[in-house]
């Protein structure tokens, strides 16, 4: 299982910027999944391959009051629910009340924390871990979030503490440059295809799965969150292995009301990242909402071959079902490679064909291609579609290999490719995913450019040409002499 690790402190010490610096962006790739407060955000984040899912809490201050103790509640909840813990101060404004508050909860909850002195911009770091020594929290890594400064050294300790076994399979899947595929993450005898069925709470998760497996192997009540925990459900179909991955639903924020529910957001997260297929399920009835996209988003974002299930399409007149369709187009289009089905999780009406889209999703996103197979491809496609021109030299790209699986990473290689525009990226996409037939899986390009051996070095010039650039020299100069003295 992916590892989970939080970012808490008190208001103001840098969580957000280092909950950024970490994850590669200016807010979380989940920020306003439902379920969440608005102070508390899941992020996707990986360093050196490692791969973690990061939450950014509001500040604990321990007087809080009204929306600010909802806020600091969530905050201890994500203590909970991590693995582990980064604990921020600040090392400017000194430790705090705020500060011993937080650090005695973590030891009372027995939390592996590291404790991190942020903000260390013109302050001694031994006067910072000094300040920060009576926590009991061991010596404070020191760090300037904003400016990066010390994130290398944090990471290395947080590196430490997170098991081989918890990696995520297809980061394994790198090749060195220019070599084929050889190490494609693919089912393993144990556990077969991993499928995680995820969406938001009673839109018919459990009942698909047990659908689909033709037994009552999970609970179902017609009740949002009856579903408390991840649960793994191994079986085979057609001499063919799985593994169900049936997640909490995400609830709306709001009507979370349960302690245990709370802890839904990062069980699906998690669930999302162990598993190889994603079968995401909606409610036609409700149509396309914003919850929808947002954890669409991160199976997207975590590069999952995805199926989309509309569940409860029975019952539904001829004009809601045009109105659903129009939808699903219009606000489903960044994954318009998906296969969709209507379905009726309850009767069974079309279930049977998501077997078939999840292992066509499957076979597309770990099936590996020669060099040769994916340098055609390319070669075909700048010669229909040429790359742009940049200060009047045309863009060119040489070849490309396979980089990974599970999504498919193509590596292409060649000269000013850190200026290819998106659009030109999309079409090498699209075109890729064409010719190579795939369905249900998202592809990631990557560029690497060659590097000029002469740039920027001066031209040394050897003896011969230093006597013959003197000889040109004196000739001309001889000769501008004679036209001089014909005036």
């Amino acid at each position: 299982m992916v590892p989970v690790i939080a970012l808490v402190g008190r208001p103001n010490v840098g969580k957000s910027t280092m909950f950024n610096r970490l994850t590669k962006t200016r807010d979380a790739i989940v920020g306003d999944l439902s379920g969440l407060t608005r102070d508390r955000q899941y992020g996707d984040a990986s360093w050196q391959g490692r791969s973690f899912i990061l939450i950014d809490t509001g500040g604990i201050t321990g007087d809080e009051v009204g929306m600010d103790e909802k806020m600091a509640e969530q905050s201890l909840m994500a203590i909970e629910e991590a693995d582990y813990v980064l604990f921020l101060v600040d090392a400017r404004a000194g430790m705090t009340a705020a500060d011993q508050m937080i650090a005695e909860h973590l030891r009372k909850r027995n939390k592996e924390a590291i404790l991190v002195a942020n903000k260390i911009d013109n302050i001694d770091a031994d006067v910072a871990r000094a300040e920060f020594s009576p926590l009991g929290m061991g010596n404070a890594i020191p760090v300037a979030g904003s400016q990066g400064r010390g994130i290398n050294a944090l990471m290395e300790v947080v590196l430490g503490h997170l098991p081989r076994d918890q990696v995520e399979e297809a980061l394994d899947a790198e090749v060195a440059e220019g070599e084929e595929a050889v190490r494609i993450p693919g089912p393993s005898e144990k556990d077969g295809i991993k499928i995680a069925i995820i969406g938001r709470p009673n839109v018919g998760k459990s009942t698909l799965v047990n659908r689909m497996l033709g037994e009552e192997r999970v609970v179902v009540y017609d009740q949002p969150g009856t579903t408390r925990d991840s649960i793994y459900i191994p079986f085979e179909r057609d001499d063919e292995k799985y593994t169900f991955i049936d997640t909490a639903g995400v609830r709306k924020r709001g009507k979370i009301h349960e302690e245990v529910e709370k802890f839904s957001v990062v069980k699906t997260l998690q669930a999302i990242k162990d598993a190889n297929v994603v079968i995401f399920v909606m409610d036609a009835r409700e149509g396309v909402v914003d919850h929808d996209l947002n954890l669409l988003g991160f199976a997207l974002e975590a590069g999952r071959a995805i199926v989309i299930a509309l569940n409860k399409w029975d019952g539904m007149q001829p004009g809601e079902r045009d109105y659903v369709k129009t939808e699903l187009e219009r606000r489903l289009f960044f994954v318009d490679f998906a296969d969709i089905h209507f379905i009726s999780a309850l009767h069974g009406t079309g279930v049977g064909n998501l077997y078939k889209s999840v292992q066509a999703a499957f076979k597309s996103a770990v099936t590996r291609w020669p060099t040769s197979r994916l340098t055609q491809i390319l070669e075909d496609a700048v010669s229909e579609h040429q790359p742009p021109l940049v200060n009047g030299r045309r863009i060119k790209l040489r070849y490309a290999h396979l980089g990974g699986a599970n999504p498919p990473l193509i590596v292409i290689h060649g000269n000013q490719t850190e200026k290819i525009p998106k659009s030109y990226s999309r079409y090498l996409e699209n075109t890729y995913r064409r010719v190579l037939k795939l369905v249900g899986t998202p592809i990631r390009i990557e560029y690497k450019g060659g590097e000029n051996p002469y740039e920027g070095k001066k031209n040394t010039l050897t003896d011969r040409q230093v006597n013959k650039k003197r000889r040109l020299m004196s000739h001309h100069k001889k000769a501008e002499k004679k036209r001089r003295d014909k005036r």
